[in-house]
């Protein structure tokens, strides 16, 4: 191997003393030029805390050390890592966008490799591995029609976009001939693997995949197949996006054909796999009977904004948002850890109870949505600090003690998380013309940057000192604060909300260079309009 390949296994494998030594090795500017990234990211962060930018680098390095070339597709994707040497459809689409702010190629390539494999009938690969690709189950959680329509249209990239809804359609239909096959018009899963819940108690007694390696085929078991609520909402999901894709080509019709299909269907989770008085969504089977464990399958469904803000909130404080249920201290576990089907002991790849990184990176999806930034910033706060605890990249851990399960490490979606919530916790944020910027200044002796390009010719930068924050837009001062608080603003930096990101009411004091000052009380979880704000 080469002399970078040797320094990032060791960065990736974790062992500091090793690369220490290796540095050693080579000429320090040999060396300087060689960890070099190879591409130009948009994001960049520097702080004074040793630990944490460590381990921001560490993960960084996973991130490049799995990115490889799979079958079937020429160019090089982000894996899974760990012990997973492929990308899958539940969860590989979301991770390339998560990814984007430091590899937009990468980000592209983890959407184009599942239409490039994608079958004359419409059938999308449930994963792409070195070896080959493989149609044994769906596999589907976060829909690909909806990160490949946000990363779009991100990106401006209208080549992505056109590929999208041509695929993103096809499976639509796939999936409309061969899995609703009760005539229900709501999704079925015939395995396990259909919903990427390894080792979990929902599916005891459920084969892993479908017979022959094809998803076409159900097992013949009595109580397949189940109609499937997180399935049935990721179908819904990929039909918004779609309307979305359709509108942006000027398809109009059938873009309100695509929304129409998609309120349908979004009626039918609520009134057939919904159980009211669990407050909680579940399958059903051939006989109607409900499989009653309550399971991230809640969360899954929030994912794509399937209940009404009323519903919501009433599933919210009953399930997710309780500690006895879905929030204990590092939320949020796989299986309620109030539910008899709990998984102890924990093993490893258990979506039986472990809080999962897939589990946490999906959150900000539905958390902001429904307008929970505060709530999000305590989940993403537990995950960074358990994270910066085990100081390498696992895959679940205990939701009660934040203890990770042994593994191999380098796992992707845990990488990401940390570079992530270390944008949505500290940093600023771009999104369609706004910035988003996440406003906690530390109360210890650390000084840190979160610098954002823009465009080729534009830059947002919050610069952090012990207990103050200072926002920046290409280098121009526009506010000091103490306050933890999140702005968004236009591009050029002029404030249209103020919303609470704190676990408590916040006294917010925005000061101007002129020495214009301005103070507004808001609560955890509200967003307030920026109208007019009058100075003190």
């Amino acid at each position: 191997m080469n002399r970078r390949e040797f320094i990032t296994r060791a960065v990736v494998a974790g062992d500091l003393p090793f690369t220490k030594q290796l540095a050693t090795m080579f000429a320090p500017q040999a060396l300087a030029e060689e960890s070099k990234p190879r591409f130009d990211s948009r994001i960049s962060f520097e702080t004074s805390d040793s630990k944490y930018r460590t381990l921001y680098a560490r993960a960084l390095g996973v991130l490049e050390g799995n990115i490889t070339n799979v079958g079937g597709y020429s160019e090089p994707v982000l894996i899974e890592g760990s012990n997973y040497e492929g990308i899958w459809l539940e969860c590989a689409p979301q991770e390339g966008l998560a990814y984007f702010p430091v590899r937009p190629d990468i980000a592209r390539n983890n959407q184009l490799a599942f239409f490039a494999g994608q079958r004359e009938d419409g059938q999308l690969p449930c994963w792409l591995r070195t070896s080959g690709s493989g149609f044994g189950q769906i596999q589907m959680v976060v829909p690909i029609a909806a990160t490949a329509w946000e990363l779009a249209e991100q990106s401006g990239d209208g080549e992505l976009l056109d590929k999208a809804y041509a695929a993103c359609a096809r499976w639509d239909q796939w999936l409309r001939r061969y899995r609703d096959t009760r005539r229900t018009g709501l999704c079925e899963g015939f395995c396990t693997w259909d919903t990427g819940h390894d080792n979990s108690p929902r599916w005891a007694g459920i084969p892993n995949q479908c017979p022959d390696g094809d998803a076409r085929k159900c097992p013949p078991v009595a109580s397949l197949p189940r109609l499937c609520p997180d399935l049935s909402a990721t179908v819904y999901g990929g039909r918004i996006a779609l309307a979305a894709m359709a509108r942006a080509l000027g398809k109009s019709s059938e873009a309100d054909r695509w929304l129409q299909d998609a309120e349908t269907l979004r009626g039918k989770i609520i009134s057939r796999l919904y159980h009211a008085s669990d407050t909680a969504f579940y399958d059903l089977d051939p006989n109607d009977h409900w499989i009653r464990i309550r399971s991230d399958v809640i969360s899954r469904v929030l994912g794509e904004h399937v209940p009404a803000p009323d519903l919501f909130d009433t599933i919210y404080h009953g399930q997710v948002h309780n500690p006895a249920a879905f929030w204990p201290l590092y939320p949020l576990p796989s299986i309620a850890i109030d539910d008899p089907a709990f998984v102890r002991p924990i093993v490893r790849n258990c979506w039986g109870g472990p809080s999962q990184a897939l589990t946490a990176l999906r959150a900000p999806r539905w958390m902001e949505r429904y307008g929970k930034p505060a709530d999000l910033a305590y989940l993403m706060l537990q995950w960074v600090s358990a994270i910066l605890g085990e100081r390498q990249f696992l895959q679940q851990m205990d939701p009660l003690n934040g203890r990770f399960t042994p593994d191999r490490g380098g796992y992707s979606p845990t990488a990401l998380v940390f570079v992530d919530f270390t944008w949505r916790l500290r940093g600023v944020r771009a999104f369609q013309d706004s910035l988003e910027w996440n406003v906690r200044p530390p109360t210890e002796d650390v000084h840190s940057s979160y610098r954002l390009r823009i465009t080729p010719t534009r830059t947002a930068e919050i610069r952090y000192r012990p207990r103050n924050a200072e926002l920046f837009v290409n280098d121009k001062l526009l506010y000091r604060t103490s306050s933890t608080v999140r702005l968004v603003t236009n591009q050029q930096g002029k404030i249209a909300s103020v919303s609470g990101i704190a676990n408590e009411r916040t006294d917010v004091l925005l000061e101007s260079p002129s020495g214009a000052r301005f103070k507004l009380s808001v609560n955890p979880n509200t967003s307030i309009a920026w109208v007019d704000q009058k100075a003190l």
